[in-house]
């Protein structure tokens, strides 16, 4: 894998650096509600601010706003950011979506956002494959370097794309395959199992197209209705009645799922087990994290909903690494080259 040059080799000091970090995060109330990604983003800003930038000016999108939309304000976040590093050098630009070119990538946008600066640093790897102004067209007008986040997404997740230790072990969920279809053909047919939950799996029990075998559920948690309120019951993967939905894997599929994680000596992990954000259907989910988290293999968990499973539990710590990047994740374990590495000269 190519890797970009690293900040750590840039002349940062009396220079003023815009800085593309991603601090999408969630919102509750006019505060953030989840600072994980803006504590991410805090090691490259200091590297800057310690190696004597005269300015550090941050961008990055919040939400999917049509055009200038006061719920999508930077205001909160750029709060959450001075309390975790109060430095006046540091500014946090609106948020980069307020601009309809820069989804369309525009030559203009980017020159606005590099208007006044000397150098850039990408360290938004969750933005990463977007060719977007402040992603891709803006590291054509400056000096452009990947931040320390964006190198280390690269680093850990890219050992999945080379020899990994054996067994390695491919843990797949969520609802929709084709999302996934990328990742599981290019890295499920070197993995020893690979091991689907979720919808994913009655998609792959009706047809596989994948060209090799996959572990599907033998059991699952089953439910009349898509309602929290619905009567649940353990049933049969292959003989789930008309018009009930399994929610969730059953115990016996936890329990060989576990065994198979246990056993590995490198995972991946990415999607749910079920509608794990309703408690009845939860311990799925439950039970592929905590086996994770206690396995001594090398192991990536990769995608929003993995990763807050992990956090809910307590269990973030205990896994080699979480991605902060759910869709870039995926493209790049597919294959697929990212514009906004691209777009950084090479080390």
């Amino acid at each position: 894998m190519r890797l970009p040059r690293s900040v750590e080799s840039a002349d940062v000091a009396g220079k003023r650096v815009l800085v593309r970090s991603d601090l999408n995060v969630p919102l509750d109330d006019g505060r953030v509600a989840d600072d994980t990604r803006i504590r991410a983003s805090l090691p490259t800003l200091r590297l800057l601010l310690e190696r004597g930038a005269a300015e550090v000016r941050v961008c990055s999108h919040l939400g999917r706003p049509k055009g200038h939309d006061p719920e999508y304000e930077m205001e909160p976040v750029r709060r959450r950011l001075h309390e975790l590093l109060p430095d006046e050098r540091v500014t946090v630009l609106e948020n980069t979506r307020f601009d309809a070119g820069e989804a369309k990538n525009d030559p203009e946008t980017a020159r606005r956002l590099a208007d006044g600066c000397d150098l850039y640093v990408n360290d938004a790897f969750g933005s990463a494959h977007r060719a977007h102004a402040s992603t891709e067209a803006v590291a054509h007008l400056l000096p452009a370097y990947a931040g320390l986040l964006l190198l280390r997404e690269l680093a850990e997740l890219g050992k999945l794309l080379g020899e990994v230790e054996r067994p390695f072990v491919l843990v797949s969920g969520g609802v929709k395959v084709e999302d996934k279809l990328g990742v599981l053909a290019n890295l499920g047919g070197r993995a020893d199992t690979v091991l689907v939950g979720g919808k994913m799996a009655e998609q792959l029990r009706d047809e596989n197209p994948l060209g090799f075998p996959v572990e599907l559920p033998t059991d699952v948690v089953a439910a009349a209705a898509f309602d929290a309120d619905a009567e649940a019951r353990v049933s049969p993967f292959d003989e789930l009645p008309d018009g009930w939905l399994g929610l969730d894997i059953g115990p016996e599929t936890r329990h060989a799922f576990a065994e198979h994680i246990e056993g590995a000596r490198t995972i991946f992990w990415n999607g749910p087990m079920g509608v794990f954000e309703w408690p009845r259907f939860a311990e799925g989910t439950k039970a592929v994290a905590e086996a994770v988290a206690s396995s001594e293999a090398y192991s990536v968990v990769g995608g929003a909903d993995s990763a807050r499973a992990l956090a809910e539990l307590g269990l973030t710590e205990r896994v080699s690494w979480v991605s902060t990047g759910g869709g870039a994740a995926l493209e790049l374990l597919e294959g697929k080259e990212l514009p906004g590495v691209a777009a950084i000269p090479s080390a």
